[in-house]
């Protein structure tokens, strides 16, 4: 199985990027967890990049706050998918670093998942993964179906309480 990388600007990321790491676990899918900025560190960011398909990865998980150049700069330098999160910050509440992440020029893809969304851009890379893996498919086919369940449930207890 393909690993994921994931990829944060700053040690200050990594409450967030752990729950990524967390749902990769639970589905079994091997990770690497590293610190590189885009711009204190942006030759050992593109060496990881260039050499991350070679190494064994999959898919790229690159997690940014603020100017949020670290997906871009990942992406640019790579032929796997990446996924940025955008992180959130104390001066724009990460709205700075989702635009940064979804402004893409045309021909460098990154899919950007919520601000802090973890563990949807675990779920993603996880699905990226399923469409070459069908036991990885058939576990996330279980977790919707575990997710549907739980809704409906709640639902029936609300119509209970609340509907005469």
């Amino acid at each position: 199985m393909k690993k994921v990388a994931i990829i944060m600007g700053s040690d200050s990321d990594l409450p967030v990027v752990a729950k990524a790491a967390d749902t990769l676990g639970q589905f079994g899918v091997p990770c690497e967890m590293h610190i590189y900025s885009a711009h204190r560190t942006p030759e050992q960011a593109k060496q990881f990049s260039e050499t991350a398909r070679e190494n064994g990865f999959g898919v790229i998980i690159a997690a940014a706050g603020m100017a949020a150049h670290l997906a871009g700069a990942v992406a640019a330098n790579t032929t796997l998918p990446v996924i940025g999160i955008p992180m959130k910050s104390k001066y724009l509440d990460g709205i700075d670093a989702l635009l940064s992440t979804v402004q893409m020029p045309s021909g460098i893809p990154v899919a950007t998942v919520a601000i802090d969304g973890a563990v949807n851009a675990a779920l993603l890379a996880i699905e990226i993964l399923a469409v070459t893996d069908e036991d990885l498919a058939a576990k996330l086919k279980a977790k919707r179906d575990n997710d549907t369940k739980t809704v409906l449930e709640k639902n029936k207890k609300t119509e209970l309480e609340y509907n005469n």
